[in-house]
């Protein structure tokens, strides 16, 4: 028996690399999305409600205190040796000349702007706003009035173009993700979808509806069948119950094996062959075929086939 050849550097280093970027990248890629939503929501809506703070506060400040009151934050004070420099590095540059009054403002909003940015925490003060402001929303929304408001607002979005195009589409899915009636899953199950022999993993959402129910003998099933790589699309069908298999998996584990493309396997299916597992949770795999297909089957040998007379 031949001994096993000896792996060269480069071998070993691959092997070692894709282990340790398989065992890293999911951490780094979550981290990095977790942080890039984060500047996303305090660029575009943390900042310009800092913007807004810090206008209402030099607007307000002024008529509150005086020049001559000394509780007067540090960057509010603003001497007339530094209005003179203002003045003349203005003209320097060659820049339109302002008045004491316009030259005073101007001061006092850069020296705020550099305050504020000296106290990171006082980022977090227009996310704190936007945070009550949704939640006022929603309260809001919550009364007859407002949603009659809501649903008026909501036609006239629609009419636009464009607009009408994409709102539907992403109001479904948020709605999906972030709505208080949620669809609840009950359970996890196998189908044969959308031909016989081709099995897709199914959530069910309960009963049919009372028509399809009335109109077949058997129990049925109302099931959601998702689609790759994104789950809040997908299928919904009616089918019976004795044609589905029972799933021992949560639908959190459904959910990541749809994502993955089947790449994730939930622990309790990893390692069994597909018939052992139908069987398992089927009784056998059940032939499917039209009856009339049986008559064009071989006769077992020893049988001669009786053909009616002409």
């Amino acid at each position: 028996m031949a001994g096993r050849s000896k792996r060269t550097f480069t071998e070993d280093f691959r092997r070692f690399f894709i282990r340790g970027l398989a065992i890293l990248l999911p951490s780094v890629m979550t981290l990095w999305i977790l942080v890039m939503a984060y500047r996303f929501v305090e660029t575009n809506i943390g900042e310009p409600i800092n913007q807004a703070v810090r206008f209402v506060i030099l607007q307000t400040l002024p008529r509150v205190l005086d020049e001559e009151n000394q509780f007067q934050p540090e960057w509010f004070v603003v001497t007339i040796e530094m209005i003179a420099k203002e003045d003349r590095l203005r003209r320097e540059a060659n820049l339109p000349e302002l008045t004491e009054r316009r030259l005073r403002t101007e001061l006092r909003q850069r020296n705020f702007k550099h305050w504020w940015d000296q106290h990171w925490y006082l980022r977090l003060v227009g996310m704190g706003i936007a945070i009550i402001l949704i939640y006022l929303v929603g309260v809001m929304l919550r009364g007859i009035i407002g949603r009659r408001i809501y649903a008026k607002a909501e036609e006239v979005f629609t009419r636009l173009p464009i607009f009408k195009q994409i709102y539907p589409s992403v109001k479904r899915v948020v709605e999906f993700a972030f709505g208080e009636e949620k669809v609840k899953f009950n359970r996890v199950v196998l189908l044969q979808y959308p031909r016989v022999g081709i099995w897709s993993l199914g959530l069910v959402t309960g009963p049919p509806m009372r028509i399809v129910q009335e109109a077949s003998p058997d129990e049925m099933l109302t099931i959601f069948v998702p689609s790759s790589p994104t789950p809040f699309t997908g299928y919904t069908v009616t089918v019976r119950r004795d044609e589905t298999v029972e799933l021992g998996i949560t639908v959190d584990e459904a959910l990541r094996f749809t994502v993955s493309g089947g790449v994730l396997l939930p622990e309790s299916q990893q390692g069994a062959t597909g018939v052992s597992m139908l069987e398992a949770h089927h009784g056998g795999l059940r032939d499917d075929r039209p009856e009339s297909s049986a008559s064009d089957e071989d006769p077992p040998p020893g049988q001669e086939v009786q053909q009616d007379p002409a």
